[in-house]
């Protein structure tokens, strides 16, 4: 069967660039090789996915060409988005920080992108696995399990290796290294640290969450932190991951906007232990633990002069070592990906193979968490849709 274009992939990124195609009259074939389409959305922030963010702007994204994301998040903006959701009557709030989810459900959005493709007559196969991708003179040609296809073009929207247990693969990555392709080596993203070997200790403090702010180089974020068995999780940490580098401590503030040193030199003489009077400032379970780690919870009237400016150097900086992330089954995303100098940042077309083009979390564009990613989906998405 021929088509103009066949996507692989029914993700965000490939359903939307389905929809756009078809509407300006292609013939577009979409495949995925699990049994339903959208599996990434429908689980993502807690079952109301998270997007977009109204405040996306380029500074929001990581890749090695900082500058590739401006064309297309111009021209599919977050605003965009929005008045599509609207257009389906579906309801959404602003949790925080410009963070937009459904009302109701992720399924919402799935429906959303469904009915947008079935109004431009595209055609979606499910559990559909493509064996082998060929050029040819006319285009390309797929062999799947449900049969051979072709296509004048190719559009690659299988996304990262995050979540396997929903089914991510490699494939996307095969495909371009088939093509010659250059990729930035891929890694986990937005995920939670595992402390290095001399930080265990903290584990007892499982469970317990802070607000912090979390720094490394010129990156800082102020959100909660998660401690968990074996690290640290939460918002501020999955944003951090981003940009942490092995054996390069992250920068913690316990204590954020407040200096701990002064609060410390002007209750010196308080006849109470350490654990209640952090309690003021921190959750009670993590004072406890905290100060019997670090003083073996004495008095403030025992504590020195020295210790104090130790203890205040902890709270305002604490520089904590991780050995290694929670990988790719604990990721939200996947960072690296196709090159983007391999890329036209206009269309997403590979510039050395003509037709061939990579949306979505597959290319070296990764977001913030906080609907980033989504939206990027979109805006990709949207950009190679108007030329497919």
């Amino acid at each position: 069967m021929r088509f103009d274009t066949i996507i692989i992939g029914a993700g965000a990124a490939g359903l939307f660039c389905a929809a756009e195609a078809g509407k300006r009259g292609r013939k577009v074939l979409v495949v995925e090789h699990n049994a339903q389409v959208g599996r990434k959305i429908l689980i993502s922030g807690g079952g109301r996915c998270n997007f977009t963010n109204v405040h996306t702007k380029p500074e929001n994204f990581i890749s090695k060409n900082p500058h590739f994301c401006k064309s297309a998040l111009a021209r599919y903006t977050a605003q965009d988005f929005v008045e599509l959701v609207k257009k389906h009557n579906i309801q959404f709030y602003e949790k925080k920080l410009g963070q937009l989810f459904c009302r109701e459900s992720a399924r919402q959005i799935v429906a959303m992108l469904e009915t947008e493709c079935a109004r431009a007559k595209i055609v979606v196969r499910t559990n559909c696995s493509v064996k082998t991708v060929k050029k040819t003179d006319g285009g390309f040609e797929i062999e799947t399990n449900q049969g051979i296809f072709s296509c004048e073009n190719l559009v690659i929207a299988t996304g990262g290796l995050s979540f396997p247990k929903i089914g991510a693969t490699d494939f996307g990555f095969r495909i371009a290294r088939q093509f010659g392709l250059k990729i930035v080596a891929p890694r986990p993203a937005l995920v939670p640290l595992v402390f290095a070997e001399n930080e265990k200790n903290f584990a007892r403090l499982a469970g317990i969450s802070v607000d912090a702010v979390v720094s490394t180089g010129k990156q800082s974020f102020r959100e909660n932190i998660l401690f968990t068995h074996r690290g640290l999780s939460g918002p501020a940490i999955l944003q951090i991951s981003n940009y942490w580098q092995a054996e390069k401590p992250i920068s913690i503030d316990l204590l954020p906007q407040t200096n701990a040193r002064e609060i410390l030199e002007s209750n010196q003489t308080a006849k109470q232990n350490l654990d209640n009077f952090l309690g003021r400032y921190l959750p009670n379970r993590f004072a406890e633990l905290y100060a019997a780690e670090i003083t073996e919870n004495k008095s403030l009237t025992q504590i020195g002069a020295k210790e104090r400016a130790r203890i205040a150097a902890n709270l305002n900086e604490w520089r904590v070592k991780f050995g290694e992330t929670e990988g790719y089954h604990k990721a939200e995303v996947t960072a690296g990906g196709v090159a983007t100098e391999e890329l036209s940042s206009q269309t997403m077309e590979a510039k050395r193979v003509a037709g061939l083009y990579f949306i979505g979390e597959i290319a070296d564009v990764t977001g913030w968490l906080g609907g980033y990613n989504f939206q990027w989906a979109w805006s990709s998405g949207f950009a190679a849709g108007q030329t497919v």
